[in-house]
């Protein structure tokens, strides 16, 4: 399958969302080839990968106003090209757990950006601390890594940052 579709989809929250949005895919003889769904507040995120002949990715694509008005979903849909991994990239997986506050994403983004580090993955969350109930922030990402960038120095470029704003971090080789 070398014809891709990436479909995001947004909407109150209810069951059977992903039963029928799966279900209009392979009825249109399509694969979902990546997927990341989640509630967020009161709403239903979906972001989704599908691969098809180009034949099959137009059914489906002729599909998708019926289904917006069907799940009640804002959707959105464009044809991309399958991902091609970099021989010499090397994914890192990032770990950081902070007190929470506005712009540590940005911090972060721009510390592997300033490095030409490009940001395979990132999610966050936020939560209270237990005990104190203090809001804090935790954000899990892949980073993938010019294998001609000496690790150990940009780890430890990247534990001095973290410890200069007062955050926790784990920078490790990503465990397949």
């Amino acid at each position: 399958m070398d014809n891709y579709l990436v479909i995001t989809a947004l909407g109150k929250d209810k069951p059977g969302i992903v039963d029928k949005l799966s279900m209009a895919i392979m009825d249109c003889g399509c694969n979902i080839e990546d997927s990341r769904m989640m509630v967020m507040g009161g709403e239903f995120a979906v972001m989704l990968m599908v691969g098809g002949k180009w034949n099959e990715l137009v059914k489906l694509e002729d599909s998708l106003p019926a289904l917006r008005e069907k799940l009640d979903l804002t959707i959105t849909a464009a044809r991309t090209e399958g991902r091609t991994q970099a021989n010499n990239l090397i994914p890192y997986s990032v770990e950081v757990v902070a007190i929470d506050h506005p712009g540590i994403v940005y911090q972060i983004a721009s510390f592997f950006s300033a490095r030409e580090i490009n940001i395979h993955e990132l999610n966050t969350n936020r939560y209270a601390a237990a005990h104190t109930g203090t809001s804090m922030f935790s954000m899990a990402m892949i980073v993938d890594i010019p294998a001609e960038v000496r690790i150990s120095a940009l780890r430890e470029d990247f534990l001095d940052f973290c410890d200069d704003l007062n955050m926790d971090a784990i920078i490790e080789p990503l465990k397949s």
